[in-house]
Order: structure tokens, then C-alpha cells, then sequence
């Protein structure tokens, strides 16, 4: 096997293993089947991841006696909605799944949410795997088993806590992904280390440059890493009922942003940039965190390459997407802070205490 590192999420008799190789995804086959126990699965991707990768996981799948049915969805943040959820049940149908039946997840974190809702809700739920070919994905959406779809209101507003059985990372496949999109899986590495390991994002603060270039002796360590600090916080609170919490770092504004862009423009990652350097400013404006703590977020996003302002949009329009965020609980949302680098806490605030008149919002 060419697993070199694996992170394990401990969650009682829903715990996991995030298996990281490079040049693995042939041997996913049989790994896939241990974790699942089906004999039939639906191989959910996009066309152009699987034009490059589908037919290695495929055969692999059936060379572990599976039966295979590709599931193509279109690319694009914008998919994840209950039209095309509803498209996939139909597909599920189509394949004969049932109970014993699994999904795979082989792309980024659009379609191992969508393809993770539609598991969590056909016949009640069956098993899926997440195969993440991205970045973002690999340290972020693919793992904790929050899957879910969007709303024309807001992101991410129905959905599920659903584990996935196994999360198979071939870093080889990140090859065939754009720099921009290294650049915006590069915020989620960064978030990770921001909210919970000084060390480690002075380690970014180094080697964020050999990450994004692929680089094995950079990329491979900072992908376990922030697979760890994400097993250990999901392992303590799988449901985000406090400590999960503290991994929407910069997502509030994040998803203002994507909800006001209507999905399209902004990726994930960028908008978490703008969102993190946001949330360190407000912290220091608060009281709550040092300057150079915001400093060193802002620097060390824009090293990589990623936008550090929100657009210039009216504040009344950012208000009207904040009030729909899914953290709020009574008129408040908790507010993912810092307390300094490596260390956050959420605040109750409202959307007016959140971007208060003539927060910077852009230069």
C-alpha cells in the first residue's frame, strides 16, 4: 500500500481512517470495501475530475468485485442544491442501491457535500466515502461529516451530520489542479493552524511557498496536520455543539460573500481569506487579540496569493445575508474570534456588532 500517513477520527463505532498516499488511488479498491462492506456503489464526480480519475477508482472498485455506476453532477459551488440532490436519488434508483449499497465522493468539497446530503438521505442513509481530489478538500470538507446544499438564502442550510467510512487522499491528484484552487484549499490549512497550533503556522509561515508548489516535504506534513487538528476537534464535538464551532473561523463573512456572489466568482477558500482577515481584525478591535496577530493572518494569506478584503458591497446587503447565517441562536451568531495565534473562542453577536458602520470592508 502506498499510504504514507493516516489520522484517525475517533468517534466510537463511527470512527474512521484518513489514509494519505500519493499514487494510491488504483489500490482504493479493496480499502473502499473493507470500510463499507458494498458490493454496489455510486461513483459520484464531476466531468473533468472524471475524465482524469474516475476510471482508475473504477476499476479498481470492480477489480474488488464491485458493481460501479458514474455519477456526473456539474461543477461549480452552485450544483449543491436540492434540484440536483434530487437528480441523484433518482441516479441511486436507477443503479438499484439499497441499504448495503455505498457512495464515493471523487472530487472536491462541492460534490462530497452534495454526494454526502444524498447519502445521508436516501433510504435513510447509507454509507459514502470521500475521495477528495482538491486541497479544501482534503483538510477540510471531507472531513467531520457535515454534508450539505444550499439555498438561494444562504449556504449551506440543509443538511446533515453523516460520517464518511474512510477518506482516501492520493495527493498525486493535485497535480491536475489549477493554482488558484491550491491557493484557496491553502486558506483552510492556514484557518487550521490559526485557531489551534502557533508552531504550525509559523511552520506555513515558511513553508506555505513549497505547499502550494506541491512540494512533498512541505505539502505532505501540512496536510496531516491539518487533518489532525480537524479529527481532534470533530472527535470531541462531532456536532458542533461548542469547540466545532471554532473551525467557521472567518466563515461568517465567508459565506456572506459567496451567498451575495450568488456561488459563482468567489471560491471557498478566497472568500475564508477575506472572511479570516476580517474575524483577526475584529478580534483585535475588540479587545480580544494582539495586533500582530492580525498582521501575521493577513500577511501570510496574501503570500499565498489570496484576496485579504471584502468587496465593496453596501453593508445592508452583507447584514441581510448575516441574518440568515445557520450559527445563529436568537438574534446572535457565535462569532469565531482570536485570542491570539493558535488559540480562538466564539463571541455572541449580532450582524450590526459583527460589521459594525465603517468596518473596513475593502480598501
Amino acid at each position: 500500500m502506498t499510504v504514507s500517513r493516516t489520522v484517525s477520527v475517533e468517534l466510537g463505532d463511527r470512527s474512521y481512517e484518513i489514509a494519505i498516499g500519493r499514487d494510491n488511488l488504483a489500490e482504493a479498491g479493496p480499502a473502499i470495501v473493507q470500510a463499507t462492506g458494498a458490493r454496489r456503489v455510486a461513483l459520484v464526480t464531476v466531468p473533468e475530475v472524471g475524465r482524469r480519475y474516475a476510471g482508475r477508482l473504477s476499476r479498481s472498485l470492480r477489480s474488488a468485485g464491485v458493481t460501479v455506476r458514474r455519477v456526473d453532477v456539474p461543477d461549480g459551488d452552485k450544483t449543491k442544491n436540492l434540484r440536483q440532490l434530487g437528480k441523484l436519488y433518482e441516479e441511486f434508483l436507477d443503479a438499484g442501491l439499497d441499504r448495503s449499497s455505498a457512495v464515493v465522493a471523487l472530487g472536491g468539497g462541492m460534490v462530497g457535500d452534495l454526494a454526502g446530503f444524498a447519502a445521508a438521505t436516501y433510504l435513510r442513509g447509507i454509507p459514502f466515502v470521500q475521495v477528495p481530489t482538491t486541497v479544501l478538500a482534503m483538510v477540510d470538507a471531507s472531513v467531520g461529516g457535515k454534508v450539505a446544499v444550499n439555498l438561494k438564502q444562504g449556504k449551506n442550510l440543509v443538511g446533515a451530520f453523516h460520517q464518511p467510512r474512510l477518506v482516501w487522499v492520493d495527493t498525486a491528484t493535485l497535480q491536475s489542479l489549477p493554482l488558484r484552487e491550491r491557493r484557496a484549499g491553502a486558506a483552510e490549512i492556514v484557518k487550521a493552524a490559526a485557531i489551534w497550533d502557533e508552531s504550525f503556522f509559523t511552520q506555513l509561515e515558511r513553508d506555505l511557498g513549497g505547499v502550494l508548489d506541491l512540494e512533498p516535504e512541505a505539502l505532505d506534513p501540512a496536510l496531516e496536520r491539518a487533518c489532525e487538528i480537524k479529527a481532534q476537534v470533530v472527535s470531541r464535538d462531532e456536532r458542533e455543539a461548542g469547540l466545532r464551532m471554532l473551525l467557521n473561523f472567518g466563515h461568517t463573512l465567508a459565506h456572506a460573500v459567496e451567498t451575495l456572489s450568488g456561488y459563482r466568482r468567489v471560491l471557498h477558500g478566497e472568500a475564508v481569506a477575506m472572511g479570516m482577515v476580517f474575524a483577526a481584525r475584529r478580534s483585535v478591535d475588540l479587545g480580544l487579540a494582539p495586533a500582530s496577530a492580525a498582521e501575521r493572518v493577513e500577511a501570510l494569506l496574501a503570500a499565498a496569493g489570496l484576496p485579504t478584503e471584502l468587496p465593496e458591497w453596501p453593508r445592508g446587503a452583507y447584514l441581510k445575508a448575516l441574518r440568515v447565517d445557520k450559527k445563529k441562536q436568537d438574534a446572535r451568531i457565535r462569532f469565531v474570534v482570536l485570542r491570539g495565534l493558535g488559540k480562538a473562542d466564539t463571541v455572541p453577536l449580532t450582524p450590526a456588532e459583527i460589521l459594525p458602520k465603517g468596518a473596513r470592508r475593502g480598501r
